[in-house]
């Protein structure tokens, strides 16, 4: 089993590739070679993203770029998932890459940007059905996991973390992302496709225990039935205090453990993650009143989502020296507060992608200033890029899923071409989106196979093709 955290792989091109980006072309030819499997070997087609990658690539008209598209955008579906059927029902189980383990998170946002295509492919319809239908058994198993095997005997390489271990798990922190990343996929399969067979007994159940489980973490009785620490010596894979992380006020806000860096928070108000919680609640709130009926629960997830709104208004909008009015990424309460962003989503910087507050919102246009400066202790400078990295991997780190997120969130043309520049400039000759980079040697990266990225970068390239396709007839 590979620690996510410890997975290096590094290009074998030489140093010397690197030290011109504008130089590339000099070592591919102007037909790029795709790095897609055999189709003999790939996890699953889909006709729909087929046509779509051919359709998309003949609108770039910088081969370069679409060549990486190509590669990146069906990564998820060629390789790493698998589908199959279950108790009448289609289970698909997702990794995440490099890890044989499915991520609730990096599941969900693996499989996201094909949600656009389902009505044009039945097969793709049903295996985005299979994702949610195995998220559920994963909340059913446990709502404070992250990670889980599809095989139960599968023995954890965190098996000794303390903490509540059980078959099925890979890794038990707790991150209030992951469960609003399964709400968020259920929502919007449903607004596209408009099919509701998916909100069954089973899934009511699941949404019932993400809300009582989001209730148990505003601690507002007793510290909850979740702690968790690891003896491996990173200080940032385990928690404070006896593993219930550092004291807080009650104030509304819901407690979370870990970041969906998978680091651990310091103050445990992660306000990024509650402002998803937010979102994902009224989403969840529209499927119980409109499909299922049920007034009462509707009722509680709209409160929730309400008090936890208010909450970050009053508690996390803080002056920053230099700042300004912005949002804290974490606080706890007491007044106490961590400025910094960090590149994994939901972070500041995501704000408007997640649907929290619009791009225009004047507070979150200080924090994007911040999140995007030197202010951010995160943000990191170099020969061959900029952009905010985290300290899972370590300062003059550049993590592509912010460079992504920064065009994802931005109306201004150059600074997505300039993201584009850099993601085109960085990627080691390999063609795909890495976990991290050295800003002064992209050669020196970690995980040759993080889905989330790859296909993420794909959402990128299908929302500048709707939105922006100017941008894409241009060579950079």
């Amino acid at each position: 089993m590979l620690n996510r955290r410890i997975f290096i792989k590094k290009s074998s091109l030489g140093a010397t590739f690197f030290a011109i980006p504008s130089c590339a072309k000099l070592f591919f030819p102007d037909q790029f070679i795709s790095k897609r499997p055999k189709l003999s070997e790939r996890k699953f087609t889909s006709e729909a993203v087929e046509n779509t990658i051919k359709t998309i690539k003949k609108s770039i008209a910088d081969s370069e770029l679409a060549w990486m598209f190509e590669n990146c955008f069906p990564n998820t579906l060629d390789t790493t998932v698998k589908f199959y059927q279950k108790n009448n029902k289609p289970f698909t189980y997702v990794i995440t890459g490099d890890i044989d383990a499915m991520w609730l998170r990096d599941s969900s946002a693996q499989v996201y940007p094909y949600l656009s295509l389902t009505n044009e492919d039945q097969k793709l319809k049903d295996l985005l059905k299979g994702v949610i239908n195995k998220q559920t058994e994963c909340v059913l198993l446990d709502p404070y996991a992250n990670a889980f095997f599809d095989d139960a005997t599968k023995i954890s390489e965190w098996k000794d973390d303390v903490t509540e271990m059980k078959p099925g798990i890979h890794e038990r922190k707790w991150e209030i992302d992951s469960l609003c990343y399964v709400m968020r996929l259920s929502y919007n399969y449903w607004k596209i496709t408009q099919d509701s067979s998916i909100f069954d007994a089973e899934w009511k159940k699941a949404m019932l225990l993400i809300l009582q489980t989001f209730k148990e973490q505003q601690r507002k009785d007793s510290k909850g039935p979740y702690k968790f620490q690891r003896s491996n010596g990173n200080p940032l894979d385990t928690q404070f205090a006896g593993g219930f992380g550092n004291p807080t006020k009650k104030i509304g806000l819901i407690h979370s453990m870990f970041r969906p860096s998978d680091d651990a928070t310091f103050y445990p108000f992660l306000v990024s993650s509650n402002m998803f919680a937010v979102v994902s609640l009224r989403e969840t709130a529209e499927i119980f009143c409109k499909i299922l009926k049920d007034e009462n629960s509707s009722n509680q997830f709209t409160n929730l989502a309400k008090e936890v709104d208010e909450a970050i208004q009053k508690y996390a909008v803080l002056n920053h020296p230099t700042a300004g009015k912005i949002y804290a990424l974490e606080i706890d309460g007491f007044g106490n507060a961590l400025f910094m962003d960090d590149a994994n989503v939901p972070n500041l910087l995501s704000i408007p992608y997640l649907g929290y507050a619009s791009k225009d919102d004047e507070i979150y246009k200080n924090t994007r200033r911040f999140s995007l400066s030197n202010a951010n202790p995160w943000f990191s400078e170099g020969k061959f890029a900029e952009g905010i990295g985290g300290p899972h991997i370590g300062e003059h780190k550049i993590w592509p899923l912010g460079l992504i997120m920064q065009a994802l969130t931005t109306d201004d043309d150059a600074e997505i071409i300039s993201v584009l520049k850099m993601l085109k400039a960085t990627h080691a000759g390999t063609g795909f989106i890495h976990e991290s980079f050295d800003v002064d040697n992209p050669k020196d990266f970690t995980r040759s196979w993080f889905a989330w990225a790859n296909t993420l970068f794909g959402e990128l390239i299908l929302h500048l093709h709707k939105t922006k396709p100017e941008i894409l007839k241009k060579k950079f």
